[in-house]
């Protein structure tokens, strides 16, 4: 795990090796969330890429009445 600081401007820097891994690049939208007293930082990606990204996915599940 690589650590960061944050500058005095409350920025930090996004290790390459991240960066290049989850295909992170400049400019792109991150959407910051909190949860269990930790950040997590989540690249968005635009909904054209999002395209057929539950491909193959199971759609048999039983549903409620109300969501049928």
């Amino acid at each position: 795990m690589t650590a960061v600081t944050v500058s005095p401007k409350f920025q930090i820097v996004i290790p390459k090796e991240v960066r290049e891994s989850l295909g992170i690049f400049s400019g792109q939208k991150i959407q910051v969330l909190i949860h269990q007293n930790r950040i997590e930082l989540v690249p968005l990606k635009p909904m054209k890429k999002m395209r057929g990204f539950l491909k193959g996915i199971n759609t048999k599940i039983p549903r409620d009445k109300d969501r049928v």
